[in-house]
């Protein structure tokens, strides 16, 4: 009485081989795309981490709204109104 594991196997043929390696190349090649399609969006991400621009001004510099009065009132001849 043998034991299924002892059975002897029988050889791939030369077709059936290449069709093997070519699966596993297909699967190769696909792997490694999507995984240098992963690097380079954290990469993108990494670099551009979104900055956005806040208008309030700086500690121990003075208000942009007193500079943009200030600016206003010696500008105060040259303004025209139209109505």
């Amino acid at each position: 009485m043998t034991t299924p594991i002892l059975h002897p196997t029988e050889a791939l043929s030369p077709e059936a081989e290449a069709s093997t390696a070519l699966i596993a190349v297909v699967i190769t090649v696909v792997f490694l795309t999507l995984l240098s399609v992963v690097i380079l969006i954290f990469f993108y991400l990494y670099k551009n981490k979104g900055s956005y621009v806040t208008y309030e001004p700086a500690e121990g510099e003075p208000s942009a709204v007193l500079q943009m009065e200030t600016d206003s009132t010696k500008n105060r001849e040259k303004e025209e109104y139209f109505i």
